[in-house]
Formats: C-alpha cells, structure tokens, sequence
C-alpha cells in the first residue's frame, strides 16, 4: 500500500510593504520541498505582487532570510507550486501576461479545495 502523499498549503498575503512576512511563506514551503512534503503557496491581497514580473527585484530582504526574489526562485526548481488569487490581481490591474512563469490562477472554490486536500495550512 502506498504511503499519503503529505501536502502543505501557505497563504501569503503580504508584499513588499512587509519583507518579512512576504519572505516567510517561501522560507517554509522550500523547508517543505526539501522534507519531501507537496508545498502549494497561494498569493492573495498584495501577496499577488510577489507573483508579477519584475517586482521582487525590489523588495527589501526581510528577517535576516535570503532574497525574496531568491527564494522564489528555489521554490519553483524545487517543484512548489503557485497560485494567485485571480479576484486580487484584477483588483490591482494585473494581467495574466504580467505574472511570472509557472504562475496559476486560482479562486475561493478552488482554493477552498486545495486547504481541504492539505495536511496544514499557514497564512502569512
């Protein structure tokens, strides 16, 4: 019998305004990877900055982790996926084409299924 793939969701809600907490929930979801646990990260509010092209270059490193543009990075070549949420960035005039790549879009339905199918769930 095989073993329950174990499965992690991290909503993060925050942007460049707070380094820190945009940082937090990629410190933990590449921690995640490594552990060989399924890690899913959900941007909602200004979270959804993080997601568009360009715009971690200039986010401030927080809380003595890496870069946020570095951690991201390591997200996605560790196989986290990321989802944004689709109401938020029309909120803040994103387009699908401003997001980087590998980027979903998600909603309240979808989302509300990815928290049930998870082990835990972390908001940052």
């Amino acid at each position: 019998m095989a073993e329950k793939e174990e499965k992690i969701l991290y909503i993060a809600t925050h942007g460049g305004e707070d380094p820190e907490k945009a940082s937090m929930p990629y410190v933990m979801a590449c921690a995640a990877l490594a552990m060989n646990i399924k890690a899913t990260i959900v941007l909602q509010g200004n979270g959804v900055y993080l997601a568009r092209k360009g715009y971690a270059d200039n986010v401030l490193p927080g809380g003595g982790f890496p870069h946020v543009k570095e951690l991201i990075k390591t997200f996605v070549e560790l196989g986290g996926k990321m989802l944004v949420c689709g109401s938020c960035i029309k909120a803040r005039n994103i387009e699908e084409s401003d997001l980087i790549d590998g980027v979903g879009i998600t909603s309240a339905g979808a989302l509300n299924i990815e928290a049930i199918g998870s082990d835990a769930v972390f908001v940052y």
